[in-house]
C-alpha cells in the first residue's frame, strides 16, 4: 500500500513542486492539496491521509495550531513541518503540537523522502541542519517556552489573534468563529492584556513575529 499524503502550503508553485516530485514516487500517493490551515484540518480528517506534509505560516490557522486539531482528532496521521523557520521556537512548538518531523524548505528532496519513509515507521525526523544544541534545548524546554505565543495566549485567543491579524474585522471574525462580536472584542481585550499590546498593528507584527500568520 503506497504512503498517502496531504500537502499543506499556501504557495501553489511550491505545491505544485513538490507534488510533481512525489508523484514519481512509487510507494507515495499525494491525496490532496491544502492552502490553509482551516482547510487542511477538514482535508486531514476527511481523508485521513498516512501524513500531512505542512507549512507553519499559512492563513486562517497556522501550520501548529492545524498539526494540534489534526493530531488530537486522527491519531493515525503524522505530521511533518516544512517549514522556512528554523528559530528554536518552531521547532519546540510544532514537535509540542505533534508533528513527527520537522524539515526546512530549502533541504534537498532527498531528505524529505528521508522523513516520510522515518515517520512512516513510526520514528521522528529532524532536518540535518537543525543542530544537536536545538534538539538538546527542545529536550529540556519542551514543557514550557517563556515568552512565546503558545505558552501566554490560550488556542482560542492565538485563532482570534491570527485572524485579526490578518485584516478581518472583529465582526468578520466572529462570523468565521460561530461567536457574537462581543465575545471577540473579550478575547481581544484579553490578548492585549496578556501581550501589554494596545492596538491592531502590533498585534499584528507581533503574530507575524510569533509565526501565527504568514508576512503576506
Amino acid at each position: 500500500m503506497p504512503v498517502t499524503i496531504l500537502i499543506a502550503d499556501d504557495h501553489r508553485l511550491f505545491r505544485d513542486g513538490l507534488r510533481t516530485l512525489l508523484d514519481k514516487q512509487k510507494n507515495i500517493r499525494v491525496v490532496a492539496e491544502t492552502m490553509d490551515g482551516a482547510e487542511t484540518v477538514a482535508a486531514a480528517l476527511e481523508l485521513k491521509p498516512d501524513i500531512v506534509l505542512m507549512d507553519i505560516s499559512m492563513p486562517e490557522l497556522n501550520g501548529i495550531e492545524a498539526a494540534r486539531r489534526i493530531v488530537s482528532q486522527c491519531a493515525a496521521t503524522r505530521i511533518i513541518m516544512l517549514s522556512m523557520h528554523s528559530d528554536r521556537r518552531f521547532i519546540t512548538e510544532s514537535l509540542k503540537a505533534g508533528a513527527s518531523a520537522y524539515l526546512l524548505k530549502d533541504c534537498a528532496f532527498e531528505e524529505v523522502l528521508l522523513a516520510v519513509n522515518a515517520v512512516s515507521r513510526g520514528t521522528m525526523y529532524l532536518s540535518s541542519r537543525i543542530s544537536e544544541s536545538v534538539i538538546k534545548d527542545y529536550v529540556a524546554i519542551a514543557k514550557n517556552v517563556p515568552g512565546s505565543a503558545f505558552s501566554i495566549l490560550s488556542a482560542r485567543e492565538r485563532e482570534v489573534l491570527q485572524l485579526l491579524a490578518e485584516g478581518n474585522s472583529t465582526k468578520e471574525t466572529a462570523a468565521k468563529l460561530h461567536v457574537s462580536v462581543k465575545t471577540i472584542e473579550a478575547h481581544r481585550k484579553q490578548i492585549m492584556d496578556k501581550l501589554d499590546i494596545h492596538n491592531v498593528a502590533e498585534l499584528t507584527k507581533y503574530a507575524i513575529r510569533e509565526g501565527l500568520t504568514p508576512l503576506e
